[in-house]
């Protein structure tokens, strides 16, 4: 590895091949991700059988911790909490868990900021800030399923619907699904991860091919294009009849039904009207229509 990156981001095959490269045995890798995963340090030292001579070298080549919390929020209701993370380059992104009736949900950030600029959502105010490295973005999930033990819980579903476009950060966000899943890391299944997307087709393309099974939403929030447009700027580069083709052939190759977002703007796409033509367009898709009053 030419750099020093979150070993949180680092895969089970990745990091066999560090440690054959620097000699190590291979039951290292077993016992640090162990540590990493199930015991959840956040202290290099609390690696215990692990001899200190290999806690200094992973220390030297890997950051264990890429978020700082920052502060931590409780609804009123007691069943969202907001956790405000710092970056190492003092950048901030956010993440929320959602508690429901046998349900953990993680809403994860891939972003700082948004390029997406959505009329009705706050991140993207200031644009993109830049994209969240793999290890940034498991690490949420890491550090949630630690506050959860504490009180005999975890972590049972994981939405990447939080700041950002997860397809405009692709490569570390499938490298993310890949290691939240895997029997090493948290091993969360795929079924229970969600993907939303304002709609990129050759992305949502591509992950069709990925061979996973993971859900995948669009925020659609408009039945026409130009009424999208007004709503979401991202409309402007693609036309609602190939977004939703996109998503037709991402329901065609995976098998999995698709949903579709709509947040509710009074005055502005909630008229039956809105409501007749959103059932024509997508009639016969195997989707789900999500109605979301705006907040």
């Amino acid at each position: 590895m030419d750099k020093k990156e979150g070993i949180k981001g680092v895969s089970h095959e990745e990091l066999c091949l560090w440690c054959e490269g620097n000699n190590l045995p291979k039951f290292r890798v077993d016992q640090i991700e162990k540590w990493l995963y199930h015991s959840l340090v956040d202290s290099w030292d609390q690696m215990r059988n692990i001899p200190a001579g290999l806690r200094h070298i992973l220390e030297q080549n890997f950051i264990l911790n890429t978020l700082q919390l920052e502060k931590q929020e409780e609804s009123q209701d007691q069943e969202t909490t907001k956790f405000l993370w710092k970056l190492a380059d003092g950048k901030k992104v956010e993440t929320v868990l959602i508690r429901a009736p046998g349900r953990r949900t993680v809403c994860v950030s891939s972003q700082v900021g948004c390029p997406a600029r959505c009329a009705f959502c706050a991140s993207g105010k200031k644009g993109l800030l830049r994209n969240l490295e793999a290890a940034e973005i498991v690490e949420q999930v890491v550090n949630i399923e630690r506050f959860l033990n504490k009180i005999g819980e975890r972590v049972s579903h994981i939405v990447f619907m939080g700041m950002g476009e997860p397809f405009e950060n692709y490569a570390n966000l499938i490298k993310a699904i890949k290691q939240l899943n895997s029997p090493y890391g948290l091993h969360i299944s795929q079924r229970r991860m969600t993907v939303s997307t304002v709609g990129i087709p050759e992305k949502i393309r591509q992950f069709a091919k990925e061979g996973l099974h993971v859900n995948l939403v669009l925020s659609l929030h408009a039945p026409s294009q130009e009424l999208r447009k007004k709503i979401i700027p991202y409309a402007r580069l693609y036309t609602i009849e190939e977004l939703l083709q996109s998503m037709l052939y991402f329901a065609h190759c995976t098998k999995r039904d698709i949903t579709y977002e709509y947040t509710l703007i009074k005055g502005i796409n909630d008229k039956e009207e809105h409501a007749k033509e959103l059932a024509v367009r997508i009639k016969n898709h195997p989707a789900t229509v999500n109605l979301i009053p705006y907040n």
